[in-house]
Parts: structure tokens; sequence; C-alpha cells
């Protein structure tokens, strides 16, 4: 196109020159002319003849070489216009400016293309241009409704140069009411599909457009026709990455909000998917998964496992398994793992899913739960929310402790034989324990004929009244032994000495880490042991402390005893009865 440019320009340059020299020519020949006839001569006709011929015929190329730039420069907008077309996805502007050099070639007022839903061929789309006001927006369409139709019928190009005189159309509404002059409309068609019309008017002036116009205008349409599928073929794929991206987005927040982990992979165990809390519980990325083979991510389970996937993945079945593992981050763990077969949507084996539960916690849990078992009633048990919040490795806090010791057995036991003794001895701890944890007590410890229990300890906290439960519990434990007696011969009633102490001691689990126990350690236990010690057969003896908690609910007698190993006397009271 330059090159054509160029020449033409050339062209134009040597045409100009030559209509200077045949002007020279001619004013130099009728100057000769004129002198002749003063002389009564004249000169030859042909060469007037052959100088006014020359005149003419570069005046005739002069105009054609007009025409000629004409078309150019509209062959160039043209060209210009397919790229402005192709150069751009965003429908809307791409045909507002390539509109704009519509109208500005073919000297159109008003331009429109109109576009076709392809579903339901209802208008769909306006791009409107309007010089007159400048706005590229009207809210009415001015334009020939019958000359559209008729395109969009006939699908072939209508060019009026003035319709108020063109018999098909001059008597419709629309040319009576906007006063139309010059029209050109076209069908925009691709693959014998037609996708809307393109519409210029001028309502001024008259053969305004031509059979160059309406070429420019029907390639324009052809162009168009193919920026409008480019365009609607990248909506479709827009809309259909959209939705993806959505169901894409939609599964990572069910990945996110699933507790298990979630890992696919294809046929040959590489991994496809990896959900966060797999990364958790793993200590790997989803990055550092993908592509990998599954036994590489997981960790070391047992001799097999592999093919334990494989025939998951070829027989169809479903394999629950449970292993203890070590991770590298986090050592010692116990893991749950469902794997299946990933179907696809004809039922084929696509690779395998593998739901992986990280047990460790619940296990310890659940050891944790056994062991208070053994100290606590089963509604308390059932109570207790959350283990970790129990504080369990250790703390200090006040608690009331019943030390109870059955009297007299160590000589009673001589005379009987094992299973005799123990199960008498079992009648009175059994005892002991029930009156405890009537009131909510724990059983902190038996030792031998011994029985501890424990009030306002993290496994039952009792801020306000642990000492009168322990209190409560002792006056039980007395009751029960009496009516125990009731069905037991003389030889085997025993009576229980209790201490109560309330005071301040460090409570938690001891032991290794294989083998703990909940217990309570400090001077509030020794003390209640060396009450204990010093309570007759049946009797109940409290410490001035555990007195002064309780001393507006109970009956008891303030005594001076001595303690074991030590001579002096203490005030301890004496429980009678409970209030």
């Amino acid at each position: 196109m330059t090159l054509i440019t160029q020449q033409i320009d050339n062209l134009t340059t040597e045409i100009m020159r030559l209509n200077y020299m045949a002007q020279e020519v001619s004013h130099m020949l009728q100057e000769q002319s004129n002198l002749l006839r003063i002389r009564n001569m004249s000169l030859p006709a042909p060469v007037l003849e052959d100088t006014q011929g020359f005149s003419e015929a570069v005046k005739l190329l002069s105009e054609q070489l007009a025409s000629e730039q004409v078309e150019l420069a509209q062959l160039r907008a043209l060209a210009h216009t397919g790229g402005l077309i192709n150069s751009s996805l965003d429908l809307d502007t791409v045909l507002r400016r390539a509109m704009d050099t519509v109208i500005g070639l073919t000297g159109a007022v008003h331009g429109y293309v109109m576009l076709l839903d392809q579903n339901t061929g209802e208008t769909e789309k306006v791009i409107s241009v309007n010089l007159e006001d400048g706005s590229t927006d009207e809210a009415e369409l001015m334009i020939s409704r019958t000359i559209v139709d008729e395109v969009m019928r006939t699908r072939q190009p209508i060019l009026t140069t003035d319709v108020q005189d063109d018999e098909r159309f001059q008597l419709t509404e629309s040319v009576l009411k906007y006063d139309l002059r010059s029209i050109l409309c076209v069908p925009i068609i691709y693959r014998d599909q037609l996708s809307g019309v393109v519409y210029a008017d001028n309502r001024i002036r008259e053969g305004l457009f031509g059979e160059s116009e309406l070429n420019l205008l029907v390639a324009f349409a052809n162009q168009a026709a193919i920026a409008i599928q480019n365009a609607r073929l990248f909506e479709r794929v827009k809309a259909r990455l959209e939705e993806v991206t959505a169901i894409r987005q939609f599964l990572d927040s069910i990945f996110a909000s699933i507790a298990s982990a979630v890992i696919t992979t294809d046929v040959n165990g590489n991994i496809r998917t990896c959900s966060p809390v797999a990364e958790q519980i793993l200590g790997v990325t989803a990055t550092e998964c993908v592509g990998q083979h599954v036994t590489q991510v997981l960790p070391a389970l047992y001799e097999g496992f592999e093919n334990v996937l494989i025939a998951v993945q070829q027989q169809g079945h479903q394999e629950i398994i449970e292993v203890n593992t070590v991770l590298a981050h986090r050592g010692p763990t116990s893991l749950s793992l469902k794997l299946s077969p990933l179907r696809g949507e004809q039922n084929e084996t696509q690779g395998v899913a593998i739901v992986l539960d990280d047990l460790t916690a619940i296990k310890e849990r659940d050891e944790t739960i056994n062991v208070i078992r053994t100290y606590l009633p089963p509604a308390m048990v059932r109570n207790i929310q959350s283990i970790d919040s129990l504080g369990l490795g250790g703390e200090e806090r006040e608690i009331t402790v019943v030390f109870a010791d059955v009297r007299g057995f160590t000589t009673f036991s001589e005379r009987l034989a094992p299973e005799e003794l123990m199960q008498i001895i079992n009648q009175y701890l059994s005892a002991g324990s029930s009156a405890i944890q009537l009131m909510a007590g724990i059983i902190d410890k038996y030792m031998g004929d011994a029985i501890v229990g424990l009030y306002n300890t993290q496994l039952n906290p009792q801020t306000d009244d642990h000492a009168l439960r322990a209190v409560r519990a002792a006056m039980a434990l007395v009751s029960d032994v009496q009516a125990l007696h009731e069905v037991m011969p003389p030889e085997q009633r025993l009576f229980y000495g209790i201490g109560i102490h309330t005071g301040t001691a460090i409570v938690g689990n001891v032991g290794s880490p294989s083998r703990k126990e909940f217990t309570a350690l400090g001077y509030a236990v020794t003390f209640a042991k060396k009450l204990q010690e010093i309570a007759q057969p049946g009797e109940v003896i409290i410490s001035e402390e555990t007195y002064q908690a309780v001393k507006d609910h109970v009956v008891a007698q303030p005594t001076e005893r001595r303690l074991r190993g030590d001579n002096t006397p203490v005030m301890v009271y004496q429980l009678t009865d409970i209030r």
C-alpha cells in the first residue's frame, strides 16, 4: 500500500507538471494565433485542436487520478479498519472505532451496527454513531426499519441515493418521519449465517453514496463478521473459563473445609491433587506433591502398601487402613487411610482417591479418657468437653483430701485365705469409692486397705464447696460401713479411720511417657494421712482449715491430738454429724 501511494503521488506530481506545461503551450499558441490574426494569418487548425485535446486529456487524467486517490484512501482506511477490528476482542470498542472510520469515508451522518442473537434472531446489541451531536448512543433508532428488515430477509445490500424518490421505500413511516435521503445497508454474514447489518445514512444530501461506498461497506461488513464471530467465541471461552475457575474455587473451598486430607492419583500412582489439610498433616506443599508418586509423599507405612494401592485401582474395591508411623516434622503419628477407586464419566478407573485422617490427637484423647475413667464416675467423664483444657501437666490449687484406712485389717488378714480376703476388702473399698464419688470426688489411689479421695482438682473443679463435699462423703462412708455390717458376719466387720484436710497441693499427671497417673503431691495429702492415722475406728477427724470451711454445716467436737511421731498437740475436730 505504501509503494502504491508513493507511485500515485509521483504520478500526481507528473500530471500537475504536464497540466502546467499544457496550459503554458496553450497560452503561447493563443498569443501566436492573435499575432498571426493581425497579419491575416492563422495557425493550422490541427495544432490548436491537438493542444486543446492534450489539455483535456491531462484534465481527465487528473480527475481520474483524484478519484483513484479517493478510492485508495478508502482502501487504506478499510485496511486500517480491518487491523483495528482484529486488534482486540472487545467488540463494542472496536466496532465503534470502525464505524467512525466508515462514516468518515462514506460521508454518512448516522451509522449503526445491529447484531442479532444467534438463538432468538432478535436484535441483541446496537452500536451507533451520530455525527450531528457527537454521541455514540441514541434513545431511539432513527433508521428505515423497512430497509433493515429487507436486507435481513434477502441478505442482499441496499443502496438508495434518494430514498424520498425511491418507489420501494418513499412512503414508509420511518422515511417520512426522519426525512431520510441517502441510505446504505449491508448484511453481516459469517459462514452463511446472518449476524446483523451495517446501516449508514445522510438525511441532508442525496446522491451521496455510490458503488465505491457500497463496496467499502460490504468489505467492512465481511471483516466485521469475522471479528464478531471471534469475539463471540472468545466470550464463550471466557465464560467457560470463568465457570471452570468457579468450579475449581468451589472444589478448593470444599477441600479447605473438609477436616480430612484428600489426595488423588492418576492410573500410574502419581499425585494429581493434594488438599490443604493433607499439606498440614504430611508437612509438604501441594507444589512439592503434584507429579510425585504417592509412595514418595506418604510416610513409610508398611511393606505391601503399594500392592494395596494397585489392588484398589484394578479391582475397584475400597480399603481402610490404620497405621502408626513417624513423620519427620512431628514424630510418632497415627493415621487412617481410606483408599477408593477414582471413576471417570464412563465409569473407567482414572486413579485412586485417598482420604487421610490424623488419629494421633484422637488416640491420645482416648488414652487420657481411659485414665480418667479410673478416677471419675461415668457421668462426670461424659461432661468433660476438652482434655486439652484440663491442665493435667501440673497445677497448684487448693483441694480437700479424704484419707480413709480400714482399721485392724492386717491382723484380720492373717486368718483368711487370699480369695476370701480379697472379696472382703473389695467390699470395703467399693463402699469407700461409692461414698467419695457420690459427692463428685475422684479416687486418687488405693493403698492396700486404704483409699484416697480428692476434691476440686482439674477433673472435678468445685471452687466453693469442695470441703463440704469431702465431709459429707466421709459421713456417708461411715453410714455405708454400718449398713454393710448388717449383712456381714461379726468376724468380718471392720471400720474406717478417716482424716480430712483442706490445703494447697500440686495436682496433675506424674509418671513416664508410657505410664502416667493423675495424683496430688504436697503437704495437704501428707497431713490428711496423718489425721487418718490418729482417727479411731469409725471416727472422722478434720483439720482446722477444713473445719473453718464447713463449720456452718457440720457438728464437730474440737479435740487436741498428738500426731504420730510428733509430741506437740494439735487442734483437730471430731466430725459427728452433718446439719
